[in-house]
């Protein structure tokens, strides 16, 4: 975790410099203010990292403050969703609040500034407000409805309140400067009128605040002393501040606004990931190919992980495309250190060993080997995996003609059965299209557990499931879910670059029995093959969550 006053995070070092000089009395409180309009991605995992973690570290508080200013598209299901996953991802809040707990008295404040002066109602409709608005060195235009008097103004917001105006014919706008070089400072829209049913309060509201109008407020309210948020709201500070300075709110927070995470190959848009499950596309929010938190979670990201790399990229002012095999790599060290290991086939292939003994019965012989379940933490101990003179293999492990230095299985060729015997290939079974569908050997009887008495080393060691004693699992292979690192950067619709083939199921896979009674969501890794998660819902089906090559370290070599 980064330290406070770290030189790498700025806005640790701004709160330690606030504390250490009694700013607030040296109080440190933060909030998460998500939209309850879609569902957490690896975006807001950067922000709930940030938001949660200077809370922690400086001994704080740190509320969870859902912006449901917008009812048309909020949700319940979407609030219990956030919860959820924020303590997924390790955290817990220390209030749950709405920005619909304040609407009485952000209604009482607009009223307030409309008696000032500073706000009044406009007739106009979107369109035309927004092209009065001007652009970047064109002022805007003032409205028509600029100058009415306070009193028709109150009479009018009143009005608004009471349901009597129909949708969108009304707004009530801040009065402040239509030729300011902060376009946000351009008399911004404050209430809205919106005959919708809201998640908390029903019907009981016709008009409903922007963002931009209950952001701040609701902050000062709370007690929120250090504002995090994202560089796109860097030009609405001076608005917020606006706000807190006519309504005369003491002890106003600070805020501070960071780059946000975004990483190649992907895309973190509420709307296009919408789209894409609204298309079928995807299978839902928590498809293992989409970014969501939920997504991430069915794919097998531990939530550690996803902790320890939001923290290592830190907080900086300049805006970046993160690495996702960066990321990959976080996900990687954390399952190495704590996923069992599992041998599962892909594609398999019969291995028949011809002088394998069998019993009185004429049956062939079971033997048991006792496998590590972790060589990287003792304490997961060891396994029992059966072995008998049926095996499935993977069947590229297996070459009639073996290209140059191939050292796995081919005629002729010893090779290593992972704890088990030194086997060699004798022949090729094939059907009447002349596709291989058994491979004949012999093993070694003195090589039991994998290792030659004489000292002769072979140059292959593969995995294997006794075809007796195997469990049948469909597996899902993942690729990137869009083709360019930037997707959009040619088009200008990141959804042009969709990669068709991101995810392949494998219906035939042969699995070791064990992982029969793998946990919903556990991780493991399949020698040889990377790390995979069983499914949250469907039984013997696994998510391969990433490989075992270490991309990232590719990449830094060739950097």
């Amino acid at each position: 975790m980064t330290e406070p006053g770290s030189p790498t995070n700025f806005i640790y070092d701004a709160v330690n410099a606030d504390v250490a000089q009694g700013t607030r009395g040296g109080r440190v409180q933060t909030r998460f203010p998500p939209e309850p309009n879609g569902y957490l991605h690896i975006g807001h995992a950067k922000a709930i990292v940030v938001d949660f973690g200077v809370a922690s570290d400086f001994g704080g508080r740190c509320v969870l403050r859902l912006d449901d200013t917008n009812p048309e598209t909020e949700d319940t299901d979407f609030v219990d969703s956030i919860l959820e996953d924020i303590r997924w991802l390790g955290y817990e809040p220390d209030e749950e609040r709405y920005a619909s707990d304040y609407f009485e008295q952000l209604y009482t404040w607009a009223e307030q500034l409309i008696d000032a002066g500073l706000a009044y109602v406009d007739d106009q409709d979107g369109e035309a407000i927004s092209a009065g608005r001007g652009g970047f060195g064109k002022p805007g235009v003032n409205s028509p409805f600029r100058d009415r008097a306070a009193a028709e103004n109150l009479d009018l917001f009143r009005r608004m309140r009471a349901g009597e105006f129909a949708e969108g014919s009304r707004v009530l706008r801040a009065k402040i400067d239509m030729a300011h070089e902060n376009m946000q400072l351009r008399d911004p829209i404050m209430y809205r009128i919106r005959h919708a049913h809201h998640h908390r309060t029903g019907d009981r509201w016709p008009i409903y605040p922007t963002y931009d109008w209950a952001h701040g407020q609701s902050d000062a309210i709370e007690g929120t002393t250090h504002s995090i948020c994202t560089l796109e709201f860097e030009s609405h500070r001076p608005l917020y501040d606006w706000f807190l300075d006519k309504l005369d709110v003491k002890d106003a927070p600070r805020q501070y606004e960071f780059a946000r995470l975004e990483l190649t190959y992907t895309v973190t848009s509420k709307r296009r990931l919408a789209k894409l499950v609204a298309d079928g596309v995807m299978e839902g929010w928590d498809d293992a190919r989409m970014p969501t938190l939920r997504g991430l979670k069915r794919r097998g990201y531990p939530a550690a992980a996803i902790r320890s790399f939001c923290r290592e990229v830190g907080t900086t002012r300049t805006n970046s495309r993160q690495s996702v095999e960066y990321l990959e790599s976080y996900v990687r060290r954390e399952l190495n250190a704590t996923a069992q290991r599992r041998m599962a086939v892909l594609h398999p292939l019969k291995l028949r060993l011809t002088n394998w003994p069998t019993d009185e019965n004429g049956e062939p012989v079971v033997e048991h080997f006792e496998l590590t379940n972790n060589p990287e933490r003792a304490k997961d101990g060891t396994r029992k995996v059966a072995f008998s003179g049926e095996l499935w293999i993977e069947a590229d492990d297996f070459r009639e003609v073996p290209p140059p230095k191939y050292f796995r299985l081919s005629p002729g060729r010893e090779v290593r059965l992972r704890g088990a015997y030194f086997v060699t290939a004798t022949e090729a079974v094939k059907d009447e299209h002349g596709n291989i569908i058994e491979v004949l050997a012999t093993y070694d009887p003195a090589t039991k557990g994998g290792n030659a008495p004489d000292g002769r080393r072979v140059k292959s060691t593969m995995h294997w499931v006794s075809a007796a004693h195997s469990e049948d699992a469909t597996v899902a292979l993942y690729e990137r879910l869009f083709t360019a690192e930037a997707p959009g950067e040619r088009t200008g619709e990141a959804l042009d670059d969709l990669n068709p083939a991101s995810r392949e199921l494998l219906s035939d896979a042969k699995v070791e029995r064990a992982l029969g009674d793998a946990a919903p969501g556990e991780v493991v890794q399949f020698e040889r093959l990377g790390y995979f998660a069983a499914d949250l819902d469907s039984p013997m089906l696994f998510h391969r969550t990433v490989g075992l090559r270490d991309e990232w370290a590719s990449i830094q070599k060739r950097g």
